[in-house]
């Protein structure tokens, strides 16, 4: 089964440029590179991934491009670029020369949920005129501002990564269910199937600890706009590569096979646009 792994990153790790990765993270505190990945890769016979930004700056765009020359196995690249720049419509020129890099994402997460709604912001994403995609990164209590900016935007595909972050941890799930469920009305919006073991216990996860999550993401998405991604090396601090997508596996394996190739691979060749 053809398996594309739609959320990875690599960095050279740097203490100021990647500050974010806290004493609790220690374990990130290296570089991760396309070298260390492709084996992993193989092993778990994914034929290929898309590499998403880390930090916010161009240079790390330029950064994830000259990868993705360098290994074929690199088949996008999600890149990041001040939305909010005066100069936007010439920066989006600049790289739509680069067929590789097919979309754009800020972390979101980190912000106000007003800052998504804010003019400067609106207007960039105006600005990609669906020529790239747009990731949202947010955590639940951003849903409400992430459902008014998909809905002024119908013709924008956009993808919500790693289910929003629910609490996994605590089990809390009912205004994250319900702002979901609401984004997934507008079928432009699909669903990363990302991030989730770092949301749970770290140390004590199990199997049945993500399966109310995937369940709801099913019956809200539905199969046609659910994209598995592993969040490699992120996910390193809960769970090994394998685990990440044996969680995946192990749910879906129920599901036809056309249905398991959708999550797998075909949606997210169909929204990437991979060639």
């Amino acid at each position: 089964m053809l398996i594309i792994d739609a959320h990875q990153h690599f960095w050279n790790y740097q203490p100021d440029t990647h500050a974010w990765i806290d004493d609790s993270m220690k374990r990130l505190r290296h570089h991760f590179l396309p070298a260390d990945l492709e084996p992993v890769l193989i092993e778990n016979n994914v034929q290929g991934c898309i590499a998403v930004q880390a930090s916010q700056t161009e240079a790390e765009t330029d950064f994830l491009l000259k990868l993705a020359v360098e290994y074929p196995f690199i088949k996008a690249v999600v890149g990041w670029v001040d939305l909010r720049a005066d100069q936007i419509q010439s920066r989006l020129e600049h790289y739509s020369q680069f067929q590789v890099i097919k979309g754009f994402r800020h972390i979101l997460q980190a912000e106000s949920p007003a800052y998504m709604l804010d003019a400067k912001f609106t207007r960039g994403i105006r600005a990609l005129k669906n020529n790239f995609v747009y990731e949202i990164l947010v955590f639940p209590q951003h849903l409400p501002a992430v459902l008014q900016l998909v809905k002024q935007f119908p013709e924008q595909r956009f993808i919500i990564d790693h289910l929003a972050k629910p609490n996994i941890r605590s089990g809390i799930t009912k205004d994250w269910e319900k702002g979901m469920r609401a984004i997934a009305e507008y079928d432009h919006v699909f669903v990363k199937m990302s991030g989730m073991v770092t949301e749970a216990d770290h140390q004590h996860w199990k199997q049945d600890d993500f399966k109310s999550y995937l369940d709801a993401m099913t019956n809200s998405f539905g199969v046609n706009r659910m994209i598995f991604g592993s969040d490699w090396p992120v996910c390193l601090l809960a769970a090994t590569y394998q685990q990440v997508l044996e969680i995946m596996q192990n749910h879906f394996k129920s599901f036809s096979l056309l249905e398991q190739e959708k999550i797998f691979g075909l949606n997210a060749i169909e929204f990437y646009q991979l060639k």
